[in-house]
């Protein structure tokens, strides 16, 4: 299934299920469900059973609503760093110490936008990029998920752009400001249940920025895998529902050109995941 957000007419946020060229109000087919994405996520057990009529219900064209992000609010967005060969390869100019372990940081919730929101140029800087990620939805929460287990605490999918402020990112040893600047982190266009997708470490994953091509890759290519970042993150802390994983960028991105190809006001990123869909945003400068 794909869960969604949106916004109809003056009516909104609600959640609803993507059904082709529609979109079928939740509440519609379980009229108790909750307001929050995150409760839903929570009480997916019981929720589930109880849309079995999805395709036949009526709902409202696609083209009609505004979807924003598929989740609100949620209380984690973690994002890991250099996690493809090729992006760890084009980061090497940049004098970054190629990771032997891990390397996390934290996008703060500001950050969340919808699929087709703008993405803010800041003020302070002209040095914005993009990188296009699978992001992995927790929805069984926990801590110490062994990786075999890990699998099954994945609620779903949806694609992700970790929007960097890069000047801003290296201008200190913590990532977290270049990272979380309002706007820099859309996310959807839906949340793919896991069970639709299966194993998502064979999905092609792409970006481009003004119809050019920037990125192409596999998530096979992973250094870590899904499952091994929810192994690491759950020996820290407990994973909750609706919790958001940022899994990794191929290389591609706009700094690792010579000279750099950063984003401009008026640009339009695009950045797709196989079976997952495609989320586009263009570049404002911030008001």
């Amino acid at each position: 299934m794909r869960l969604v957000r949106f916004t109809h007419d003056t009516a909104g946020p609600a959640n609803g299920l993507l059904v082709g060229d529609k979109v079928v109000p939740l509440a519609a087919l379980v009229p108790d469900a909750p307001a929050s994405m995150r409760e839903v996520i929570a009480g997916w057990e019981a929720i589930a059973p109880r849309l079995a009529g999805a395709e036949a219900a009526a709902g409202l064209p696609l083209a009609a609503v505004r979807l924003l992000a598929p989740i609100d609010a949620p209380k984690k967005m973690l994002a890991i760093g250099l996690n493809y060969a090729d992006h760890i390869e084009e980061a090497k100019h940049l004098g970054l110490k190629i990771p032997t372990e891990q390397v996390w940081f934290c996008k703060q919730v500001n950050a969340l936008a919808g699929p087709f929101d703008g993405i803010e140029l800041p003020r302070v800087s002209d040095k914005l990029d993009y990188e296009v990620e699978l992001v992995a939805v927790i929805g069984k929460g926990g801590r110490h998920i062994s990786r075999a287990d890990a699998p099954n605490h994945v609620f779903g999918y949806a694609v992700g752009n970790d929007v960097s402020v890069r000047d801003w990112q290296m201008k200190t040893a913590q990532w977290m400001l270049g990272k979380s600047f309002d706007t820099h982190g859309p996310v959807g266009p839906a949340i793919v249940t896991a069970d639709e997708i299966g194993e998502p470490h064979r999905l092609a994953i792409r970006s481009w920025v003004n119809g050019e091509l920037r990125q192409n890759s596999n998530l096979k290519h992973l250094v870590f895998d899904v499952w091994a970042q929810i192994e690491e993150l759950s020996k820290a802390m407990t994973l909750e529902p609706g919790d958001l994983i940022f899994t990794g960028t191929p290389g591609g991105v706009g700094v690792g050109f010579t000279p750099p190809k950063f984003l401009k006001a008026g640009d339009v990123v695009r950045c797709e995941i196989e079976e997952l869909g495609a989320i586009q945003n263009t570049v404002v400068a911030e008001a």
